[in-house]
């Protein structure tokens, strides 16, 4: 087939350099993309006498059947002509003649590609948006059944202080909150033309970048066509929003293998999505939770990739740039596939509420509230950690929990401690207690799902 830039050249390329240098293989995804933007380009060419209104017309039918024509899977892709762009093209001017020639009028490949992939993450990061707020949906869901559970929560994955497994929960909907809003806002970067600004210069002919805007649903146009062809942050930054969502489902992921240990035995996972092993008759492994940690490495050397390949690229577009492609369709791929396999796995995970709120309650978890009640009896904060400090070290001394400890006892380390001490020093009252705004009190819970309900409709 012949190349389009034959004119040049008096040799015919080598089939090495076809093979090395194709896209075609990954960058056939973005056939809707190519089609939808020549479609708009072939009528903004009519609609300015810079070709035949009849040829535009001609050509819009043409890109028509030949999507219909991939969609039906009777389109065969030629590693030949390199790319997504080209295939369309020579198989538009095989069915149509002479007018398909003319459908490149004032474009390139340059701004072409960065249309179609701009167009693409516009679609994906739509859908990734939803599929954010569908998980915020089940998590919240499952926290509104299981407000009555307590757990241990952990810093430095020590027991600290008792809390609401609804309350850990709704930690996950605030990170996909601002995920979703991460995404949201990378679509004012993503939804600008670039088309029009053809290899670099832009063009001589008389074309209207704004029409073409408005038919394909942008909300702006690039200023600068070198900057429009040779531009990629707002793929970086699709890669960046897409790591920091995936950082946020591998630590659910990791908090999900290690309450599933026989260590932590706080949840137990649904037998359809664990796997057993091939040695050992007994095990049931959290591979799906592993997969998700796993994935989140790639998602981040993907970025990297991007990043490595723009960082040294004088302006404007170099061949290098092709090498975008596989990190992005890689991302929304594994974004996607981990976002729905979270949505499907949790609604049937079963929490063990006797197990959780046993752990709750030992490990001295409610010391806090201890220094908290000395405050309330007038001790300067340090002081009262002090004092309880002594507290529970006399409590590991003795092998009691600071529940066993008698009035007498506790009233050898200060003597305003009274009967009234107890009722602070249980895991359900701890959790009561915890009343200040965004706090793990059932009576705040409450009020963070009705929030957030209001925020994920």
């Amino acid at each position: 087939m012949k190349k389009p830039w034959t004119g040049r050249f008096t040799e015919k390329t080598s089939r090495l350099v076809e093979y090395f240098t194709e896209s075609i293989s990954f960058d056939q995804r973005l056939w809707r993309y190519d089609i939808e933007g020549s479609i708009a380009h072939a009528k903004m060419l009519g609609r300015q006498g810079i070709i035949p209104r009849k040829d535009s017309e001609t050509i819009i039918n043409g890109l028509k059947t030949i999507a219909k024509e991939i969609e039906a899977g009777r389109f065969t892709f030629s590693e030949e002509l390199e790319d997504i762009h080209m295939n369309i093209e020579a198989a538009l001017i095989k069915k149509i003649g002479p007018a398909g020639k003319k459908l490149h009028t004032a474009r390139s490949r340059n701004d072409q590609v960065a249309l179609d992939l701009r167009l693409y993450l516009r679609d994906e990061s739509r859908e990734i948006i939803s599929l954010i707020k569908a998980l915020q949906r089940i998590i919240l869901n499952i926290a509104e059944k299981n407000i009555d559970i307590i757990m241990p929560g952990y810093t430095h994955l020590q027991r600290a202080q008792p809390v609401l497994i609804s309350h850990h929960l709704l930690a996950y909907i605030e990170m996909l909150r601002r995920d979703r809003n991460r995404f949201k806002d990378s679509l004012k970067r993503i939804n600008i033309l670039p088309l029009g600004s053809c290899a670099l210069a832009g063009t001589t002919l008389p074309i209207d970048r704004a029409f073409v805007a408005k038919v394909l649903g942008f909300e702006g146009i690039a200023e600068n066509s070198i900057d429009a062809v040779s531009d990629r942050d707002f793929a970086i930054e699709f890669l960046a929003d897409s790591s920091i969502l995936v950082m946020h489902l591998s630590r659910l992921a990791e908090e999900l293998i290690l309450w599933s240990t026989e260590e932590f035995h706080f949840i137990e996972l649904p037998d359809a999505f664990t796997t057993g092993s091939s040695i050992m008759p007994q095990k049931k492994n959290p591979d799906v939770a592993e997969l998700i940690r796993g994935k989140t490495g790639r998602v981040y050397g993907n970025m990297l990739s991007i990043l490595t390949m723009m960082k040294g690229l004088p302006l404007s577009y170099n061949r290098d740039m092709q090498e975008d492609k596989t990190p992005v369709f890689d991302t929304v791929d594994t974004v996607k596939s981990c976002l729905t396999a979270l949505a499907h796995m949790l609604p049937a995970i079963r929490f063990m509420k006797e197990r959780m709120h046993e752990a709750a309650g030992k490990a001295y978890s409610t010391a806090t509230d201890i220094a908290e009640y000395l405050v309330r009896k007038g001790a300067p904060f340090r002081e009262a950690h002090e004092i309880t400090g002594k507290i529970v070290l006399y409590c590991i001394r003795n092998k009691k929990e600071l529940k066993e400890l008698s009035i007498n006892e506790f009233k050898k380390f200060s003597p305003s401690i009274a009967k009234d001490i107890y009722p602070h020093i249980t895991a359900e009252d701890s959790v009561k207690a915890k009343t200040s705004r965004g706090g793990t009190a059932p009576s705040e819970v409450r009020k963070q799902i009705k929030r957030l309900k209001q925020l994920t409709r």
